[in-house]
């Protein structure tokens, strides 16, 4: 029986580089394909599915859903590049993995710092920019010129209150250009209030008042839905916002003040 010996040379023969790997080779080349892929269809379906922004807070939204897209792409095609790769490989039976099978960059310790510092960067971009973008939404809150509304969720309706005006609504009118503070609360179950359109999405808890602010650009009706689940009827707990001129608006509520004054 012939036995063969292990040599210091054949325990010692040097493996190709990782990187000059055939599957190596593929996944970079499916990587470089995939990102700018996955950066614009994924960017595009989602900003063009939310339609045409009617304040500056839902433009910022739309924006900052761009740039994390974009901001992510390669990870998420350099995950699909290597699923790809194994997908398309040859298959390989047996009880021990295929010699082409141990790469180094699994045990490579400047790899692993990479992979470390590029992900802490990247989750400290996207809490940075989120903090300046809400930051910057939230300005409405401050400005001393600001109207001010309070939202009443309830199963399955909202109300609005025009402080001042004894006037009370289950659609709203704002005037277009003039910034508006909305004071939230409900009457029974937790409900969310909000407006697709304008990027205002604020929970309704009871015995609570939250805040959101937006100053609406857009003339034109837009949508008020409940975003959070309140029951059977949750799906129908759906309005109207009339963003109207400021002479529509002092006409509307002129009109609705003489009508629940009569009433």
């Amino acid at each position: 029986m012939a036995i063969e010996v292990s040599t210091p040379e054949n325990s010692q023969a040097p493996s190709a580089k990782w990187w000059k790997k055939a599957d190596v080779k593929q996944t970079l080349l499916l990587w470089i394909i995939l990102t700018p892929i996955i950066g614009y269809v994924g960017s595009e379906v989602q900003v063009r599915s939310m339609g045409a922004p009617a304040s500056e807070v839902m433009a910022s939204v739309k924006s900052l859903m761009r740039i994390f897209t974009w901001a992510v792409s390669p990870v998420a095609a350099l995950v699909a590049a290597m699923a790809l790769t194994t997908l398309m490989s040859k298959r390989h039976y047996g009880d021990m993995p295929p010699e082409d099978a141990d790469h180094q960059i699994r045990n490579s310790p400047r790899a692993s710092a990479t992979w470390l510092v590029v992900s802490t960067l990247l989750c400290l971009f996207a809490l940075i920019a989120g903090l300046v973008v809400q930051q910057k939404d939230s300005k409405s809150i401050l400005d001393a010129k600001a109207m001010n509304i309070n939202v009443t969720g309830q199963q399955w309706i909202w109300n609005f209150d025009y402080p001042g005006k004894g006037v009370r609504s289950e659609v709203l009118y704002l005037p277009v250009d003039k910034p508006v503070i909305f004071h939230i609360t409900s009457k029974d179950v937790n409900h969310s209030f909000w407006i697709v359109q304008m990027g205002i999405k604020m929970d309704a808890n009871p015995g609570y008042i939250t805040e959101a602010a937006v100053t609406p650009n857009k003339i034109g009706v837009f949508d008020i839905r409940c975003a959070e689940l309140c029951g059977l009827l949750h799906a129908y707990m759906q309005t109207k916002v009339h963003v109207v001129s400021q002479a529509d608006y002092d006409a509307w509520l002129a009109d609705r003040a003489a009508l629940e004054g009569a009433a």
